[in-house]
């Protein structure tokens, strides 16, 4: 239908975008002309084979490595150009990997985000502690924040994390393999939380996942890699594709109904 009969278009805001990106390790290639978008509010899983370039593609994402060609915008700029990393949250694999000897608190582990950088610092240096408590409630750990990290569960470290990045008001999280090492109830409430600051928050999510299984009835979006994109697209369509069943024989369980 045209406007004149009455059909309002609407624009999706686009956070991320990766345009014909290839990188190499010691010129064996990771990834090859990888074109990819993350609009707001999107819940995209990106999956794929041991090796398929997962964690190097959401590297590139947020320069922690450069393309060997191509592009990556970050809300709209070149990411060289980019400054504003407050508004992205990023959890690295084997985060919460803390040091059993080292006396450090839930507290002290999310205000090192607010004081990461002076812009930062700044920005949030009149409310810092009433920013914690904040984001802490959020993942129900505001009783948690004196004790020391090394004394939670893996499933709570994993919240205390998510604390660490909503603190700084990102408007995108991005996390690699985040339940590695938790059982599966925790892996379940933890997604369950992912969904909830997707859905309630309004919080754009890109998770790099072997877990699809269980955050699979969250994502609106999902990325098959392997080396090569092999599908970008609606859930929806995913779990009818043929792409799933190539998924399937690689061991990956899917369950592809929806709650």
């Amino acid at each position: 239908m045209s406007a004149e009969e009455g059909v309002i278009m609407t624009v999706q805001e686009e956070i991320i975008r990766v345009k014909e990106v290839s990188f190499y390790y010691d010129s064996i290639p990771a990834l090859e002309d990888i074109n990819l978008s993350v609009v707001r509010g999107d819940f995209l899983a990106i999956i794929g084979p041991n090796g398929s370039g997962k964690t190097t593609l959401l590297k590139l994402m947020v320069g922690l490595l450069k393309p060997a060609s191509g592009q990556i915008f970050l809300f709209g700029q070149e990411i060289e150009n980019f400054r504003d990393w407050h508004r992205i949250g990023y959890i690295q694999q084997k985060a919460i990997n803390f040091d059993p000897h080292f006396p450090i608190s839930v507290e002290e582990v999310i205000s090192s985000s607010l004081n990461s950088n002076p812009k930062i610092r700044n920005k949030f240096k009149s409310n810092q502690k009433q920013r914690i408590m904040d984001s802490l409630a959020t993942v129900g750990l505001e009783k948690l924040i004196d004790r020391p990290i090394n004394t939670l569960s893996g499933g709570q470290q994993q919240r205390v994390l998510i604390a660490r990045a909503l603190v700084t008001e990102p408007e995108i999280l991005l996390l690699d393999e985040p339940t590695t090492g938790v059982d599966l109830k925790a892996q379940e409430e933890f997604y369950d939380l992912l969904g909830r600051l997707n859905k309630e928050y309004h919080l754009t999510i890109v998770l790099v996942t072997h877990d699809f299984g269980i955050v699979n009835r969250h994502v609106n979006k999902v990325a098959c890699l392997n080396q090569k994109l092999v599908y970008h697209g609606q859930h929806e369509e995913f779990c009818s594709s043929s792409v799933v069943q190539e998924f399937l024989k690689g061991g990956h369980h899917l369950v592809s109904h929806r709650h």
